[in-house]
């Protein structure tokens, strides 16, 4: 088997403290040849819907055969299993705690395949165990790049944890959905896709459409500089997701907004 580059990595250990340099000083013991990749190490703690929602925007820009890495674990220690998820082109390694739902969901009519990961050779020799991305997840990653064989690593399962992922409903001109993320720059990304906007109106009359969010109505705008006027606005961001912004401001500390605060879009 080819050797698999790139390890990526997602999670909410933030970067005070050495965990994340610890995990990546042991993949690259075992394999000084890989590449890794930080996505994101500011997961809002313990959220694992945050992570699943991140990682949702962000694998398929990696090349094929990338291993992502998510630690986003408040189950550690317990008996929750560590896992390993194959899809087409990716591998997904870390708890069995619903943070690879979006992985599920997007491979429903493809190829997946979940591992239990019990082959212990692979991990390191544990002194406590509160940190499985240093002893299991970051050495079962450095393993699987080299090379060594999926199959490996544990037998594969079929009832492992999914999350209940919110969907926007479409009906009759009308789209609900909801705030799933907020983002660095506090924007409000929500889980109302360019695609669900595509069922209900003509994305070259952006004017037409309106946005409910509490009592306001707001606009989409084509560009962040275009809502200057210190109003909220909404925007297709550069995941193709419907986002709520204050140019120049931070929209979620100002107005209070919080995660699955519902917004409603219509195309008049």
């Amino acid at each position: 088997m080819l050797e698999k580059p790139f390890i990526a990595l997602i999670t909410d250990f933030g970067l005070k403290d050495p965990f994340v340099g610890l995990m990546k000083g042991v993949i690259l013991k075992i394999n000084p040849n890989v590449k890794i990749i930080d996505i994101t190490h500011h997961i809002q703690r313990h959220n694992i819907f945050e992570a699943a929602q991140v990682l949702a925007m962000s694998y398929r820009y990696f090349p094929p055969t990338t291993i992502f890495v998510v630690v986003v674990d408040p189950g550690v220690g317990s008996e929750r299993r560590p896992i390993l998820v194959i899809t087409e082109d990716y591998y997904f390694i870390g708890p069995d705690n619903g943070v690879f739902t979006t992985i599920y969901e997007h491979s429903k009519n493809g190829f997946l395949k979940v591992l239990h990961i019990t082959a212990d050779h692979f991990f390191l020799p544990m002194s406590g165990s509160t940190f499985h991305g240093r002893d299991v997840f970051a050495p079962v990653a450095a393993w699987l790049s080299k090379g060594i064989e999926s199959s490996r690593f544990g037998d594969e399962i079929d009832d492992y944890k999914r999350l209940d992922i919110p969907l926007p409903k479409i009906s009759e001109g009308l789209i609900t959905g909801e705030v799933v993320c907020i983002d660095y720059f506090g924007n409000a990304i929500t889980n109302i896709s360019k695609d669900d906007l595509l069922k209900i109106v003509d994305l070259n009359s952006l004017p037409n459409i309106r946005i409910k969010f509490r009592d306001q109505i707001l606009s989409i705008v084509n560009y962040y500089e275009e809502a200057s006027d210190g109003r909220i606005a909404g925007i297709i961001n550069s995941f193709g997701y419907i986002e709520l912004f204050v140019y120049k401001d931070n929209v979620s500390e100002k107005f209070n907004i919080q995660i699955g605060e519902r917004i409603s879009i219509s195309g008049h």
